[in-house]
Order: C-alpha cells, then structure tokens, then sequence
C-alpha cells in the first residue's frame, strides 16, 4: 500500500513540476508578428517557486528603443487556463521613470493569499503609453505548496 501512494505522490510531483521546468519563464510575445517598443528579455523571480503568504519578487528585464515618460502595467493572471487575476499598476512604480531608451528592469512585489493553490500559472503583461501599445509577453511560472514546508 505504502509503495502505491509514493507512486500516487510521485506521479503529481512529475504533473505539478516537470511542465514548469521545461517551460520555465520562457517568454512569449502575445503576437508574434507585432514590432512592439518594449521588448521582455527575461524574468526573475525570488522566491522560485512562489511560496504562498510570502513575498514574491518578480524581475521582467527589457528593453525600449525610446524613451517612456510613464504609463500602465497590466497583469492578467492565469491558473490551468482558467483567469484568476488583473491589475493595472502605475509603470513609474514598477520602475525609474522616465525610462530611457535601452535596458532596464521592472520589479514588481507581491504576497499571495497563504490559501493559493500550487501548480502551473500563466502571467501576461501588457504595457501601455497614452493608450499605445508598447509590449503584451506572457510567461509561465509555479506556485508552490504553502510556507510551512519551505521554513523547516
């Protein structure tokens, strides 16, 4: 019986972990033919996986071919497909503004509800400019099992 449930366990480990290992944060653009002037190089994130009910950091790295006064991040969160969240944050508090032209990084911080349930999200990102569009990228990332396993 013993070894049925470590076969059990083991089989959702491989369900929950494996799909985000091999995609892991790698960074779509929402349409592939579309020249946007933000281009997302990568993402950071700390802790990862993301533990519920502690702070997560998440670190998008791009770069823009003019220079940004300002604008609005959009977030649409997904989970299995299914949407869970939005946000529209100010750009200038995500970063330095006004954001010159090359490199630079957008950091965003958030603690999710202690009771988020683990597995496979779906981030999408949109970042506007007097209603322009400058970038739309997604990108996978996992939430893990609760604080408690990650204190011992």
């Amino acid at each position: 019986m013993a070894i049925c449930n470590l076969k059990v366990i083991l089989f959702f480990w491989v369900c929950l972990a494996v799909p985000s290992i091999l995609a892991k944060h790698v960074v779509k653009n929402c349409d592939k033919k579309a020249n946007y002037a933000v281009k997302v190089k990568g993402v950071e994130m700390q802790p990862d996986p993301v533990v519920p009910g502690k702070e997560a950091v998440f670190s998008i790295s791009a770069s823009t071919v003019e220079a940004i006064s300002g604008g609005k991040v959009m977030i649409d969160v997904s989970y299995f497909g299914i949407h869970v969240h939005s946000e529209t944050i100010d750009l200038c508090k995500e970063t330095s503004c006004p954001i010159s032209a090359g490199d630079f990084v957008l950091s965003h911080k958030q603690t999710l509800p202690i009771f988020t349930p683990p597995g496979s999200y779906t981030l999408k990102l949109r970042i506007n400019n007097s209603n322009q569009l400058l970038t739309c990228a997604s990108f996978g990332f996992t939430i893990g099992f609760g604080g408690s396993a990650y204190d011992s």
